[in-house]
């Protein structure tokens, strides 16, 4: 090959190397405590702490009300955003007590270089009786405008919070917020037919969370997952222009597979989308991993092995990730015992190693304006 016809085709290798590098970001990832509110001081830096040795950057909480020592964590009990009746934007209404400790904590969780995904309601509150469900039933409180008003007030109520300290409403902390979700698995437990049939009140809700944030507020805006891979990622969010991120939420081991996750990865990048496997775990117990409410205890080695390959795989996809979750303190092993208790369980070696594995992997999708360097 002559000089003349060498020098081009490697200044056009050497740019496209450069171009290849530049799109190419890494991947991260986390873990959720939906009680985090209720955290003293203590159990909130040693859970901090802890995610921040194992390179996690985002760390998912939920805005429900919730009792004294969950999960065998001491907690402080937390009243309901909304606790008596549904506000629907009588500002005097709202117990803003779970705002005003999220305002310290997120704080807190920010000098660990950690943000909070904020999920501003959840389908087990509602299921549960809350002042929806009460008021509107599960059903309606999904097909009727009224309870979806009354809903998006309470989402403009949240993003308009006014930090405690930091002096600025939550809509505009970046530095501390990765993201918020309307809620925390929307229409669960009604099933994949009734989810198609309203797919539009998962982008009507992203609408008005995007509505107050604007176009360059730095904060994402995301599902909040299904039961499983197929089920969380609908063609109609994929095309909803106020979705930034397509949560998925996934036990199955079917689904934890980097040639099951891959499809998808392609499609949320051909329809300009992130994607975020934003609840997985490895059961405690020896049944079905997607099915996990008691049983015999599974073997540590083989626990472990499970964490590390479903990891992997969702890594291998380019997939960022959330476990399903990790305690400040010891694990009491109640039902359903996905949780990971930070230094002292014999599996979190295999979950630390597995996110800082992921923290120096590439991702599909580029969330590096989005986590704390």
């Amino acid at each position: 090959m002559s000089p003349s016809v060498f020098r081009p085709l490697l200044l056009f290798v050497l740019c496209a190397t450069t171009l290849h590098t530049a799109l190419a970001a890494s991947s991260f990832a986390g873990s959720s405590l939906y009680y985090a509110a209720g955290l003293s001081d203590n159990e909130a830096d040693t859970l901090l702490q802890g995610l921040q040795s194992a390179d996690m950057k985002v760390l998912r909480v939920w805005l429900d009300g919730q009792g004294n020592n969950v999960k065998g964590t001491p907690t402080t009990a937390v009243p309901s955003l909304e606790p008596s009746y549904v506000c629907n934007g009588n500002e005097s209404c709202y117990n803003d007590t779970i705002l005003k400790r999220m305002d310290n904590f997120m704080v807190k969780a920010h000098s660990y270089g950690i943000k909070l995904l904020i999920s501003m309601h959840s389908f087990n509150a509602l299921q549960g009786g809350d002042v929806y469900g009460k008021k509107y039933g599960v059903d309606n409180f999904y097909s009727q405008p009224g309870p979806q008003q009354a809903f998006d007030a309470r989402i403009k109520h949240v993003l308009n919070h006014n930090h405690s300290t930091l002096g600025k409403p939550w809509k505009e902390l970046s530095d501390y917020i990765f993201a918020f979700e309307p809620e925390n698995e929307s229409m669960i437990g009604k099933g994949q037919g009734f989810i198609q049939s309203h797919t539009s009140w998962q982008c009507d809700r992203a609408k008005t969370v995007k509505g107050e944030l604007g176009d360059n507020s730095g904060i994402l805006v995301t599902t909040g997952g299904e039961s499983w891979l197929s089920e969380s990622v609908q063609n109609a969010w994929l095309s909803c222009p106020a979705l930034d991120i397509i949560s998925i939420h996934a036990y199955g081991p079917g689904d934890l597979t980097e040639s099951a996750l891959t499809p998808y990865v392609k499609k949320a990048q051909s329809a300009g989308k992130k994607l975020l496997l934003e609840e997985w775990g490895a059961c405690y117990f020896s049944t079905s991993n997607n099915n996990c409410p008691k049983g015999g205890v599974l073997n540590s080695q083989t626990r472990n092995n499970n964490i590390e390959k479903w990891a992997s795989a969702i890594t291998a996809a380019g997939i960022p990730w959330l476990y399903w979750q990790v305690l400040p303190n010891k694990d009491p092993h109640y039902g359903y015992d996905y949780e990971i208790a930070v230094n002292s369980d014999p599996s979190w070696g295999a979950l630390k190693g597995a996110a800082q594995a992921a923290g120096k992997a590439q991702a599909a999708f580029d969330y590096s304006a989005n986590i704390l360097q």
